[in-house]
């Protein structure tokens, strides 16, 4: 990747590690001491850039080198097709920062692909402005499980399928992404930075994430794109207070599951009526669509497979669907229509929802 001469000063001009910087995860403990970091966040966080040593930041050939302070130790952030590169400076250790898969699959009962969370073309399934896409509505390849509120409780069983990413687009610092253009208007400028082609799949997906960022949401809906977990967490206690917890989807395996039945063995409702939900979107580096409504009620329900599998997910349920798109894919799938009924959906293990405590 050739930086441009302004986007180079920037980064040089800024503490990217160091004794004097205050590290996403410095940060985090001091707005949050009381709340510990998911699973899911830590691990987009880089731990060279959480080293306690001075750090020198320097720019060659192919991408910005970090020297940490250790003997042998460098971070080389390079940036290639599909992504940006880090290279550890440990042989045969590289981290690629770029757009990969992983989700939850979930198998609806009828014929067809499962339902799928991840990297796909069409409209976000957890952003309710849209209508469902006529591939949504053919293939149901996409989206989220949606279900009624009143199907979650002990013993219901569900055929789901938990996916790993195994290709996790990291945090930057937030002085490095607020560094870095975020806006449709620049595509190209983007293009050439993360040496993106313009006609690429790629492409189109930051294209998507971009222009969801910048569209506005529904009525009601408070939302914010984060492109650093310093903002993910100042909106969320903007929006909530400071006594707030963190809280995603946990499954007990190292690798994806198979499809399989599930059944609910405890399923517990969260005080707070409200919450900010957190998304992960498909991008070249860690972005978070999110949004705040005061009609929100967050579950967190215990799972075992049929092979022994542990899940603890997120499950979100919307008590007023009133402002939603009528033709958004929850009420074509459940035959409901708008403002009726509570409508609920399992996250992610990469997406964070946040609630008062």
């Amino acid at each position: 990747m050739k930086f441009n001469l302004l986007h180079v000063c920037t980064l040089l001009s800024v503490a990217l590690v160091g004794s004097h910087a205050v590290t996403p995860e410095v940060y985090w403990k001091s707005v949050l001491p009381n709340s510990p970091m998911p699973k899911s966040i830590k691990d987009l966080l880089y731990t060279e850039w959480n080293d306690e040593k001075s750090t020198v930041v320097g720019v060659g050939k192919g991408g910005v080198g970090v020297h940490t302070g250790k003997p042998g130790k460098r971070t080389d952030v390079g940036v290639g097709k599909g992504g940006v590169g880090v290279h550890t400076g440990k042989p045969g250790k590289r981290t690629d920062v770029g757009i990969g898969k992983g989700g939850v699959n979930v198998h609806t009962g009828h014929k067809g692909k499962p339902v799928y969370v991840g990297v796909h073309k069409g409209p976000n399934p957890f952003n309710y402005i849209y209508a469902a896409s006529e591939n949504q509505l053919k293939d149901n390849p996409n989206v989220a499980l949606f279900f009624l509120e009143n199907d979650l409780h002990q013993g219901k069983e569900m055929n789901l399928h938990f996916t790993k990413n195994n290709e996790k687009s990291t945090f930057l610092p937030r002085k490095i992404a607020d560094s870095i253009t975020f806006s449709s208007k620049n595509l190209p400028q983007i293009y050439q930075e993360f040496s993106v082609e313009p006609d690429s799949v790629e492409a189109e997906i930051m294209k998507k994430t971009l222009t969801e960022c910048e569209n506005a949401g529904i009525e009601g809906e408070e939302k914010y794109c984060a492109t650093s977990l310093e903002s993910m967490v100042d909106f969320s206690t903007t929006k909530l207070g400071k006594n707030v917890k963190a809280i995603s989807t946990e499954v007990n395996a190292k690798e994806s599951t198979p499809l399989q039945k599930y059944k609910i063995t405890v399923a517990k409702k969260l005080a707070a009526n409200k919450a900010v939900v957190c998304h992960k979107e498909n991008y070249a580096y860690a972005v978070f669509y999110c949004h705040k409504t005061v009609s929100t009620q967050a579950y967190a329900v215990s799972m075992t497979g049929a092979d022994g599998t542990k899940v603890n997910a997120v499950v979100v349920c919307h008590t007023d669907t009133a402002k939603w798109n009528p033709k958004h894919l929850a009420f074509q799938v459940l035959k409901v229509k708008p403002g009726t009924v509570p409508i609920c959906h399992f996250l992610p293990e990469d997406h964070v929802v946040w609630v008062p405590y």
